[in-house]
C-alpha cells in the first residue's frame, strides 16, 4: 500500500482539490439543494410567462423537456394570464369548442393555452404543489430544525402519502384511463390536487432531512480531517525541501 509520503505532489493536489469540493458541498448542501430545486421547479413556472411574452421557442423547449417528468394535462394544470387559474375539462371543452374527452391525453397535453385562457405551466397542479412545498420545507427545517421533531415514517405514510395515493390512483384509473368502469369517475378539483401534493412534498422532505443533515455533517468532518492531514504533509515537505536546499 502506498504511504502518504510516496504520493506524488500532483496527485496530492488533486486529492486536496477533491477534499475542498467535498467540504464545500457538505457545508452548503442545504443552500445547494434549495438552489437546485428553485431552478428545476422554477422553469415550469417560467414557461407560461415566456409564452405570454411571445418567446414561444424557449417556452416550448421547457414544455418538451418537462413533458418527461409530468403529464401536463391542461385540465389538471394551473394557467397564468387567463380568466381563471385553473379549468375543468368541461370549461376547456366549451372555451375551445371541442369534444375531446379527458382520455384524449395527447390533445390536452399538447394544448399550451391561448390569449383568452392564458398559458399553462409545465407542471401539473399536484407537481407544482409538491416542489413548492419541498422548497419551503427545506427552508423552514434549515432555520428551525432544533425546534422541529423528526417525522415518524408511519405518520408520513398515513398523513402525507395516503391522501395522494388514494386521490391519484382513483383519478388515474377512472379518469382519463377508464380502466375501472365499476368505480365512479373521480376528477379531483385543483384545490385537492394542490393539498395532496403539498402534503407529500412537506412530508418527504421532513422525513429525510435529519438523515441527510447527519450524513453531511459526518462527511464534512471526514473531509476536513483528510484535508488537514494532506495540507500538513504538504507543508512539512515544503519545509523539508527548503532545509535541504540550504
Amino acid at each position: 500500500m502506498t504511504s502518504q509520503s510516496q504520493v506524488p505532489p500532483r496527485t496530492r493536489r488533486f486529492i486536496m482539490a477533491i477534499d475542498r469540493f467535498v467540504l464545500f458541498v457538505t457545508q452548503y448542501w442545504l443552500l445547494l439543494a434549495i438552489t437546485f430545486l428553485l431552478i428545476f421547479a422554477g422553469l415550469p413556472f417560467l414557461a407560461p410567462v415566456l409564452m405570454h411574452a411571445g418567446v414561444t421557442a424557449l417556452a416550448e423547449l421547457i414544455y418538451r423537456a418537462y413533458s418527461f417528468t409530468c403529464h401536463q394535462l391542461a385540465y389538471r394544470t394551473f394557467f397564468f394570464f387567463g380568466d381563471k387559474p385553473a379549468y375543468t375539462i368541461d370549461e376547456l371543452q366549451r372555451a375551445l369548442g371541442v369534444t375531446n374527452a379527458a382520455s384524449d391525453a395527447l390533445f390536452w397535453r399538447e394544448f399550451l393555452g391561448n390569449a383568452q385562457l392564458g398559458y399553462k405551466m409545465a407542471w401539473c397542479e399536484r407537481d407544482a404543489a409538491i416542489y413548492v412545498a419541498m422548497i419551503l420545507t427545506f427552508v423552514l427545517l434549515g432555520l428551525f430544525r432544533r425546534f422541529i421533531p423528526s417525522l415518524d415514517w408511519r405518520v408520513y405514510a398515513a398523513v402525507f402519502v395516503l391522501p395522494l395515493a388514494i386521490d391519484g390512483t382513483w383519478q388515474l384509473f377512472t379518469s382519463p384511463l377508464d380502466l375501472m368502469p365499476f368505480l365512479p369517475v373521480h376528477e379531483s378539483p385543483a384545490t385537492l390536487r394542490t393539498i395532496t401534493g403539498a402534503l407529500f412534498g412537506i412530508g418527504s422532505v421532513w422525513l429525510v432531512f435529519p438523515y441527510i443533515a447527519d450524513a453531511m455533517r459526518d462527511a464534512h468532518k471526514d473531509a476536513q480531517y483528510q484535508f488537514e492531514r494532506a495540507r500538513a504533509r504538504e507543508t512539512q515537505e515544503s519545509i523539508g525541501g527548503i532545509v535541504q536546499g540550504k
